[in-house]
């Protein structure tokens, strides 16, 4: 099969496009006809090394953690998809292993995909709104008419995290974005949006019970004072100097700090799924790659300035 892949950790230049194994479904995996894939910040965090200690050393490593497409060939023990099935989910794979021509997911972490999605739409949706889902959920700990801010709520993540809090009940949701993205992110429904170019969220004192930096660009220290008694601030930046000093720091205070990535929960796309299609969610997609130029994918995400997904499309 054609893939993506690289044999050293480095810059989008290791990244090449050619030929790799098909891979083989164990007993309880799918393995699906990939016909869109996407890129996400995780992705170029392993391919420059960043998170290296998780990932290894064995080469070659196919990226993407987003999987669209057609089932293809089932394993033996596989009972709720047959070939031909629409099918959308996040490999366990601790690479990825997505943007490739195939690629397996679990029976249990796999779902249809909603009828009214195109697979372009499809493969933007799993690691982004997982992401969105535990952070308000699991972790943020969301309770009906919670004041919630989502920083960074324009990109690939932010955005169905102000539709999810919305969905889970918030009572007032604020959104941080550059001046650009205002409408964007007031259209997901925020009730207020903040340019972060002309003012810092941080400012807003005992705003909010729930703080989520779906970009990664703050800290629980420094955004602990618009907390309320009890807040509980969310990231998924896997930066070891900044988990230590924000896990510090929230042993001293009635608030909380929690860092984390994505699990792959069958359960929670099966309730993103069903927000799909009664159109509680809607997906947004900034720029649309073909898979053998996600060199170029991977530099526009490095920008940090995508608004929505970017999509990779598989022929």
């Amino acid at each position: 099969m054609n893939a993506i892949y690289f044999e050293e950790y480095g810059s989008a230049d290791v990244l090449r496009y050619g030929q790799q194994p098909t891979p083989t479904p164990k007993a309880h995996q799918i393995l699906v006809r990939v016909r869109a894939s996407s890129v996400n910040p995780i992705d170029w965090k392993v391919r420059q090394g960043d998170l290296k200690l998780m990932t290894g050393q064995k080469f070659p490593k196919i990226p993407g953690r987003d999987v669209a497409g057609e089932v293809a060939a089932v394993g033996s023990n596989v009972t709720r998809f047959r070939v031909g099935d629409r099918v959308y989910g996040m490999p366990n794979d601790g690479t990825g292993g997505a943007n490739a021509e195939y690629a397996l997911l679990a029976e249990p972490v796999a779902a249809f995909i909603p009828e009214n999605l195109s697979f372009e739409q499809a493969g933007a949706v799993p690691l982004a709104a997982l992401t969105a889902l535990q952070a308000l959920h699991h972790h943020g700990q969301l309770l009906s008419g919670d004041r919630v801010l989502i920083n960074g709520a324009s990109g690939g993540v932010g955005s169905f995290a102000v539709q999810i809090a919305k969905a889970l009940g918030a009572g007032e949701v604020t959104g941080t974005c550059g001046p650009e993205n205002l409408e964007l992110v007031r259209s997901l429904g925020a009730d207020h949006v903040i340019n972060y170019d002309e003012h810092d969220y941080a400012l807003n004192l005992s705003q909010y019970d729930v703080i989520f930096d779906a970009v990664g660009k703050s800290s629980f220290v420094a955004s602990q004072q618009a907390l309320r008694r009890n807040g509980r601030y969310v990231s998924t930046t896997p930066d070891p100097a900044t988990v230590l000093t924000d896990k510090l720091a929230a042993a001293f205070s009635t608030k909380s700090a929690h860092v984390f990535l994505a699990k792959e929960r069958g359960t929670d796309l099966a309730l993103i799924s069903a927000w799909l299609q009664a159109g509680t969610l809607r997906v947004i997609i900034d720029k649309t790659f073909p898979l053998a130029e996600t060199a170029a994918a991977h530099r526009y995400s490095e920008t940090g300035h995508a608004n929505g997904k970017i999509v990779l499309t598989v022929e």
